[in-house]
């Protein structure tokens, strides 16, 4: 009996010492402590608690509707090939030279049009410049605990680092979920950052994790704002930031489900625009934005970790071309996948997804390996 009450003593302290190192790790952010300080409660979004999506959003759909039933799926099916055995092919490129050799030619009297950049960093991580300003959009570029207990990149994936980065005009956090909003690595970006948006709730883990309040701009849907250009010798670039649905939801373990919003977002340069579309399920949002924003010049859009047991919340193989067919853009980029397994297809299967959309429909898809200079 002795032995049997100094080992359950033991798992209670183990048990307390645990639950208080996670509670208190800043990557939970001020929320896993109950303190909230953002406009959330104003949002005609935010209702009962919670934040809704335009449309009714199960979180688990098909047969096994249980998210028990689902995770150990994902967890036991060994029938695909989700992690690559090799290292994933990627190209090493020189990022603070390649963005320094773009704005010295923006700013040069006799360079002439300049294309602007993209470079994708895998998942949803990625780079591009507009009208001379450098947008770097949901960077995850460290695993550290806890985040790398929930994710492993593939093998040849965590080349990219933030010491790597350029200094960023703008810093775009599309929702809270780990594989978007990182501690480690918004940590060691936070001087380079001259300005943030991200939907409403997002602020407090900026605010907690260091970031000046007053580069923080935190939007709801369809709120406007504009672009601060940090690029002094460019004085005729307007560019709004409109934020925007996406059909998905938001949850960091100890915060609470759907406290904190989720988004899309649109960039205007002078005509010149980058949709930002995030995460989330298909609905008729792509058509709308088609309707009331005109021609899009470049579409990032979501493409992996799908499955029908969450089909509302990532978009499906047939969702994902349906949504590039009502958006109408002129081309065409996706991200979502070759970095991290969270869904039980083949590691591969979202870059051929991709190609046949674009064959079948005649698209112009710009997608590349990682670490690819993309210039559009």
């Amino acid at each position: 009996m002795h032995i049997v009450l100094i080992l359950l003593s033991l798992l209670l302290v183990c048990g307390l010492a645990l639950w208080l190192l996670f509670r208190f790790h800043p990557a939970f952010g001020p929320h896993a402590l109950g303190h909230y300080h953002s406009e959330r409660f104003h949002s005609p979004n935010y209702r009962d608690g919670q934040f809704r999506n335009e449309h009714p959003t199960p979180q688990f759909t098909g047969e096994r509707s249980s998210g028990a039933a689902a995770m150990w799926r994902f967890l036991t099916d060994r029938t695909n090939q989700r992690v690559p055995k090799t290292p994933v092919p990627i190209v090493r490129t020189d990022i603070r030279q390649v963005v320094q050799s773009y704005r010295d030619s923006i700013l040069s009297a006799d360079a002439g049009p300049v294309n602007d950049l993209f470079i994708w960093f895998g998942h949803s991580s990625y780079l591009f410049t507009l009208g001379g300003q450098t947008v770097l959009v949901d960077p995850v570029l460290r695993m550290e605990f806890p985040a790398s207990l929930m994710m492993k990149p593939f093998p040849g994936t965590e080349y990219y680092t933030p010491e790597m980065m350029p200094e960023i005009d703008l810093l775009v956090i599309t929702h809270e979920h780990w594989d978007h909003l990182d501690y480690a690595t918004l940590r060691d970006l936070r001087g380079k950052v001259k300005q943030v948006v991200c939907p409403l709730g997002i602020a407090d883990y900026l605010r907690y994790w260091g970031y000046a309040p007053d580069i923080i701009t935190e939007m709801d849907w369809f709120d406007q704002s504009p672009f601060t250009n940090h690029q002094s010798s460019i004085t005729n670039h307007q560019s709004p930031i409109t934020c925007l649905p996406t059909r998905h939801f938001s949850n960091r373990l100890l915060g609470g489900a759907n406290r904190t919003l989720w988004a899309s977002f649109l960039l205007d340069c002078n005509g010149k625009k980058v949709y930002i579309g995030g995460d989330g399920g298909y609905d008729d949002r792509f058509r709308r934005i088609h309707d009331t924003y005109g021609e899009i010049d470049l579409a990032v859009m979501e493409n992996g970790q799908y499955n029908t047991n969450w089909a509302y919340i990532h978009m499906l193989p047939e969702d994902l071309e349906q949504a590039m067919l009502d958006l109408q853009a002129k081309q065409y980029i996706t991200v979502h996948h070759d970095k991290f397994s969270l869904a039980p297809h083949a590691w591969t299967e979202p870059d051929s997804v991709a190609q046949s959309i674009a064959a079948r429909d005649r698209l112009t898809l710009l997608d590349r390996p990682i670490g690819t200079v993309i210039r559009w």
